[in-house]
């Protein structure tokens, strides 16, 4: 009876202690960055340099990935002229479809792993990933930095490439609240 007792008690005690190695989930966080993401390719799909301009913090960076991997350069875009570039007319939309998005929190801090393909109408041009960082403001989740790579060749999912995005991972810290 005494054994019984004693793993009783060590397994109450056990569960009344704190689980610091697992994160606590926060979907709304993570939904929130998304959310910001889909702001801004469906403000590029509609040609929307406002809406473009507005998921991004202030000083926001972009930057482009190009090469070989072991011999890449960095070419940077000011958002300003990014927004410009969006919102000139065009007979085609830019629709960036995404899928398998990483999206990782902790506290104000997000970080979004985002595969995507990139078309002029229903045309391919071009796929990669962007790495996208964000902060979490009084106004909801800016981007404050993305950097993307661009290739000819992607597993792309047939669904995408068909017209759809899948967005689906989400990886969110100790930290979310």
């Amino acid at each position: 009876m005494t054994l019984r007792l004693s793993i009783l008690l060590a397994l109450g005690l056990a569960g009344a202690l704190p689980a610091t190695a697992q994160p606590t989930p926060s979907a709304s966080a993570a939904d929130s960055v998304r959310a910001t993401l889909g702001a801004l390719f469906d403000g590029m799909r509609a040609g929307d340099s406002a809406a473009v301009r507005a998921v991004f913090y202030p000083e926001a960076r972009l930057y482009t990935a190009l090469g070989a991997s072991d011999s890449a350069s960095v070419d940077r875009t000011p958002i300003e002229e990014f927004a410009r570039a969006v919102g000139q007319p065009r007979d085609r939309p830019w629709d960036e479809r995404i899928w398998d998005v990483e999206v990782r929190t902790d506290g104000p801090l997000a970080h979004a792993w985002v595969p995507y393909a990139f078309y002029v109408g229903e045309a391919f041009s071009h796929c990669g990933v962007n790495a996208v960082q964000f902060v979490r403001t009084a106004d909801g989740w800016r981007i404050t930095q993305l950097t993307d790579t661009r290739r000819s060749d992607c597993d792309v999912p047939p669904e995408v490439e068909n017209g759809g995005s899948l967005r689906d991972t989400d990886h969110t810290g100790a930290g979310d609240v």
